[in-house]
């Protein structure tokens, strides 16, 4: 899901009638072959589960007794931060969910049993028929992709990524059983999982989501996963309570976008489509998942949240799925003709359930309407509910029967933290082992170091507790351990000595009166993100910044053996750390049980092994930093590690320290658009509030600001979700808002090519002092200063316009590109209210730049 209206359709598509013939599909195959399109590359699949005449007749009388309103009402599906218990029975809403982030009294430490209040508020108010309405139970659904990952206690199993590389299916059916538990103690009936999409350019923010580029192991996860969250549809386990409802998503071809841009455009063939990117679908729907989730993407040009021959005539008809079809976070809003609180198009395509944040009362008025006046049919406002009622009531949400709610030792229980240490072990892949360095004998002197080491949010990564996974501390993780608490467990079991070090510096005398370490196990990968926010122009680790990089060399200049424990959300360029590493893990992101990663890593007390490495590539890892589409089924398919790679300890393997280190991120001479920040600050940049002598703050959540709040950096939605920043000074004292890297950059190259600042920028209070933009360099008398204010003053105020200056301007006013520290500070000597989004610096838009030298 993303935490994150429409013109008229012709055909009325009543898929509860038309699924029982064969009758629609070939009707739509004739209609839509004038589009080259043909349901002939779709598999022809029944229904999962039998028709159920009771179940039929039972929705049918319900549907019979509803009003419009009721009925449209189901179709809303709005945020808790949004919606009332009171105004779900006033509107009959038919669903709620919690964002990531959100929490039962936009409280982050709300306990399960303060989840469970609030979801037995949400449904007696669904069921309250005071006002002569039909009782129709609510259904609360919940992002739970690596556990119940909103929840503070809850077991955080390895992402998807780590998953894929563990190769056992019937480990992932036993994780979607915990999480389905651990979900229902706390009242929510429905989870957003599993993401089943198979990534084609690593440089995807959401490439941890996915399991593999293999399509054949995310079918097999997929039929699985959903076997597990919602039971055997065979069996009596099935939506009983314990088991809950399932979401595939998304539908279809999130992990196919142009350049890896989430929500972007998938151009690819209908074959490649079903072959590639539907795969887990068609195990998913035998399966019986009972909801489907639309994707933000593009299928060559058209946004599937409006793709009607894709939801109705393929996913409904042909493939045979008789639940319900809901949108992404306000993804309707995406397609043509639409806005956020006005979408006929979506619904005469198939959306059943409009995931709809603060506008939900407009949308329902609206579509209401737009049945009235014909532009939506009846007929499919009665198809929709009619599957909505049908999950509800397979479900059992209307007799309620919730024999795990509110029960206690099931959340973070040592039954699913086990499993999930399991996970972490079998998901570790071991890509270089020199001279056998690994196993680490647990008796003998280690150092731990790296930001990662004892940081279990950033083991984590992102969907965890907020939306980004950012602004989370070790208190945030009652019961879990980091990857340095498993290792100084061992090692305490063991005899050997550990010490903590982030920056590798040794307290002296820590292994003895002039001893030092045997082995350092370092840890350190990529910060927390997710969806857009980790979308990479660079599959370079840490482009720019090279601070990992700077420890390593550091280890190895004092012969002590590196164990690189890397973090990660996908495959990266890493051959410079390769080279300064003996031995290299990729752990991807293993969640809260960091001791798995000791497990395999460290000896028992004997000096032998614990646990082998069993994991195994299901994504190929680059050798060149421009391989960021790279897929086992390439012509000229070569990776640096192939998929399927993965030592273990009887392997006997070699890598030579001598890997390409031509990093460049751009090709041929082309130089692409540098990303100061987009959603987020990008890699190496970081956000920090200057405010006068006070010490510089990271902004690393979606809030922060200065003593006595004079100046406050607050994240917002431009278009998106958090894609901007507000900006505020108080105007107590002159202070900065400032993009930095602690290694100065060189980016003379975009001097060169004449390249333009470019930032989309709303001012929401005018400037009563001077305002100033400027990008500083290393070293003194290094700082290009340019006058903002009248610029800003002449920009309608309350709207977002783009704003550009000719980085040439910069370089005269004394900034020396080759060394460049702040890539952008926002100065104000006084008041002042605006927002930013989207800072770039663009080649060959200085002649065109708004703001030119002398101007």
């Amino acid at each position: 899901m993303g935490l994150a209206a429409c013109g008229k359709s012709g055909n009325d598509h009543t898929a509860a009638a038309k699924s029982e013939t064969a009758a629609p599909v070939q009707a739509a195959a004739v209609a839509e072959s004038a589009e080259g399109l043909s349901l002939e590359n779709w598999p022809a699949l029944k229904p999962a589960l039998p028709r159920d005449e009771k179940l039929e007749a039972r929705i049918a009388d319900l549907l019979s007794r509803m009003t419009l309103e009721e009925k449209v009402g189901q179709m809303m599906q709005a945020e808790i931060k949004s919606i009332t218990p009171e105004e779900v029975k006033q509107y009959h809403i038919g669903s709620i969910l919690n964002g990531g982030g959100t929490f039962p009294n936009n409280d982050k430490f709300a306990t399960p049993d303060d989840w469970r209040k609030l979801a037995d508020a949400y449904f007696a108010a669904s069921m309250d028929t005071s006002d002569g309405g039909v009782a129709i139970p609510i259904i609360w659904g919940s992002d739970a992709v690596h556990g119940h990952n909103n929840v503070i206690g809850a077991t955080l199993f390895p992402h998807n990524i780590g998953l894929g590389a563990a190769r056992d299916p019937e480990l992932i059916r036993r994780i979607g059983e915990a999480t389905a538990r651990e979900v229902a103690v706390t009242g929510v009936d429905w989870t957003f999982a599993p993401t089943i999409a198979v990534v084609r350019d690593d440089r995807w923010g959401r490439t941890f989501e996915s399991y593999s580029e293999d399509p054949d192991i995310v079918a097999a996860y997929a039929r699985e996963m959903i076997k597990g969250i919602q039971g055997d549809k065979n069996s009596e386990e099935f939506l009983d309570g314990r088991h809950l409802v399932s979401a595939a998503k998304h539908f279809v071809g999130d992990g196919g976008t142009t350049r890896g841009i989430d929500r972007g455009d998938t151009e690819v063939s209908e074959k490649e489509l079903a072959e590639i990117h539907a795969a887990g679908y068609f195990t998913a729907l035998e399966s019986g998942v009972q909801s489907v989730m639309a994707s933000f993407n593009s299928w060559n040009g058209k946004r599937l949240h409006g793709h009607k021959y894709l939801l109705t005539d393929v996913l409904k008809n042909r493939l045979g799925f008789d639940g319900f079809v809901v949108g992404d976070w306000n993804g309707h809003r995406f397609v043509e003709g639409c806005t956020v609180d006005s979408c006929a198009a979506a619904v005469n395509a198939g959306l059943d359930m409009f995931m709809i944040t603060s506008e939900w009362k407009a949308l329902l008025k609206n579509t209401i309407a737009q049945v009235r006046n014909g532009e939506i049919p009846e007929s499919r406002i009665d198809d929709a509910v009619s599957r909505i009622l049908r999950v509800k009531i397979r479900a059992g949400l209307f007799e309620r029967d919730r024999p795990l709610a509110g029960k206690t030792g099931i959340m973070g229980s040592e039954e699913h933290r086990a499993i999930a240490r399991e996970a972490v072990r079998k998901s570790l892949v071991l890509l270089k082992n020199n001279d056998q360095l690994l196993p680490v004998d647990a008796r003998k002197n280690i150092l731990v170091t790296g930001n990662g080491a004892d940081s279990i949010a950033k083991q984590s990564g992102g969907w965890t507790i907020s939306w980004q996974g950012t602004g989370n501390t070790a208190e945030d993780f009652p019961g879990a351990t980091s990857i340095y608490t498993g290792i100084k467990q061992a090692v305490d079991a063991a005899g050997g000595t550990v010490v903590l070090s982030e920056n590798g510096e040794v307290p002296q005398d820590a292994f003895g009166k002039g001893g030092k370490p045997d082995v350092a196990i370092v840890v350190y990968g990529e910060d927390p993100y997710a969806e857009w926010h980790g979308d990479l122009a660079s599959i370079e680790y840490q482009l720019g910044s090279k601070e990992d990089q700077e420890l390593l060399q550091k280890l190895q200049a004092q012969d002590i053996p590196v164990v690189s424990v890397f973090l990660s959300g996908r495959p990266l360029w890493v051959n410079k750390e390769l080279n300064l590493s003996d031995a290299f893990v990729a752990a991807w992101l293993p969640g809260s049980e960091g001791a798995g990663v000791a497990d395999v890593l460290l000896t028992d007390s004997e000096g032998n092994k614990r646990y082998d490495f069993t994991g195994r590539l299901s994504f190929s890892w680059p050798e060149l930093v421009h391989q960021t589409v790279i897929n086992r089924d390439d012509a000229n398919y070569q990776p640096l590690f192939a998929y399927g790679y993965g030592l273990d300890y009887s392997s006997d393997a070699q890598l030579a320290n001598n890997l390409n280190e031509d990093g460049e991120s751009y090709v041929d001479g082309n130089l692409e658009d540098a990303w100061l920040m987009v959603s987020r600050p990008q890699a190496p940049w970081k956000l920090f509030i200057a405010d006068g002598d006070q010490e510089p703050l990271w902004v690393s959540g979606n809030l922060a600001r200065s003593d006595d709040n004079n100046i406050t950096v607050a994240s917002i939605d431009m278009l998106s979700q958090e894609d901007a920043r507000a900006l505020t000074w108080k105007g107590l004292r002159a202070g900065s808002v400032v993009l930095e890297t602690r290694k100065p950059q060189d980016l003379s190259r975009y001097l060169d090519e004449g390249a333009a600042l470019t930032m989309d920028i709303r001012v929401d209070q005018a400037p009563e002092a001077a305002v100033f933009a400027q990008i500083t360099c290393e070293g003194p008398e290094c700082n290009g200063k340019l006058p903002l204010q009248n610029a800003l003053n002449a920009l309608p105020k309350g709207d977002w316009s783009q704003v550009s200056i000719d980085l040439q301007c910069f370089a005269d006013a004394g900034t020396d590109f080759t060394r460049v520290s702040q890539g952008l500070s926002l100065h104000s000597e006084g008041k002042l209210a605006m927002a930013v989004a989207n800072i770039k610096f663009v080649p060959g838009a200085g002649d065109q730049a708004q703001i030119r030298c002398g101007s």
